[in-house]
């Protein structure tokens, strides 16, 4: 077969660009029907353009998973903080250079007769406030309490949180042995006063059921604007107590329990749940944080209330021996 050769004269424009794209491929056979053929394509490296486009894409990559790292950093942080901030609140209500621990038991502690138990009063502290910070009106009640009674009545005051300090405190007060065992004439002579302001009078009913379960019973609890801890219920008297008490406000943010009951209205006497109303007679409390004054303005002035604590000093006082306090008031 004869091949003519193609002149470039004798094809138009279009098809003669057409032909110039078109590249020999490798050699071939007589019988092929086809020649392969390849497009004159621009390498990956000759587009500029394209790879300033990746590039591009590869940098904003990259600082999206920085940002993502230094927000979990950052995420982690805050968890951090806000776990510890109670900690750091108890800290800052610290006085340098003492500890916030309760007082513990220690060789110095009066020695427990059993033929004569002391009453026992304990105070616990509302919020994150030390066990001897005298601003507040728990520990107040507690000092003019220990001149009145200087030894037969063994008084302290907690922390909400050391709860479990107290009851340590009171089985030993009692002559508990090692195993913490007491026996029934030691738990027949108990005499425990408990009371408390905002979370430590949550603790006070806390505490009461406690001593329930050990069979200790207690003679008076009075709860000053309580409110309650997650898993506490502070409305329920347990039937271990025999008098109980509650003094509250209903203003403001914080509001106190407004309502105790009697699990075994029998065997526990409510002598009231008195309301306090501020309103139109605002109490002072100079001596306390601002941010208190402001945000709980109505729970701070039930602890500033002078009149209020009086009459819990009273009521624990018409539970204690008569004949000591007489006996120290005429010295």
């Amino acid at each position: 077969m004869k091949i003519t050769t193609i002149e470039k004269r004798d094809l138009d424009g279009p098809a003669l660009q057409f032909l110039r794209r078109i590249q020999s491929g490798e050699s071939t056979t007589q019988n092929q029907n086809t020649m392969p053929r390849r497009h004159a394509n621009r390498s990956f490296r000759s587009n500029p353009a394209l790879t300033r486009i990746i590039s591009f894409s590869v940098t904003v990559s990259h600082l999206i998973r920085w940002e993502r790292t230094l927000l979990l950093g950052f995420r982690g942080a805050t968890f951090a903080f806000v776990c510890l901030f109670p900690v750091l609140c108890a800290c800052a209500d610290s006085p340098e250079g003492k500890s916030t621990s309760s007082p513990s038991v220690s060789a110095e502690s009066e020695p427990v007769r059993a033929s004569s138990t002391p009453t026992i009063v304990i105070g616990f502290l509302g919020g994150f406030v030390r066990h001897d910070d005298a601003v507040h009106s728990t520990v107040q009640v507690a000092q003019s309490l220990r001149k009145a009674y200087p030894s037969a009545v063994h008084i302290e005051t907690f922390e909400n949180r050391r709860r479990s300090d107290a009851y340590n405190l009171i089985l030993h007060l009692l002559g508990a042995d090692r195993e913490a065992r007491l026996t029934n004439e030691q738990k027949r002579a108990a005499r425990i006063i408990l009371y408390g302001h905002s979370w430590g009078a949550s603790a006070v009913v806390a505490l009461a059921r406690d001593l329930q379960a050990k069979g200790i019973p207690v003679i008076l609890t009075v709860q000053v604007d309580s409110v309650a801890k997650s898993g506490q219920n502070d409305s329920l008297i347990p039937e271990n107590v025999r008098y109980a008490a509650n003094f509250y406000q209903d203003k403001g943010f914080i509001r106190g329990q407004q309502k105790i009951m009697a699990a075994d209205a029998s065997r526990t006497q409510i002598l009231g749940n008195f309301h306090m109303d501020y309103t139109a007679n605002p109490i002072s409390c100079p001596q306390y944080p601002w941010y208190t004054r402001v945000l709980m303005r109505s729970h701070i002035e039930i602890e500033c209330d002078q009149h209020v604590w009086q009459r819990v000093e009273n009521l624990i006082r018409e539970q204690l021996p008569t004949s000591v306090a007489a006996s120290t008031n005429s010295q």
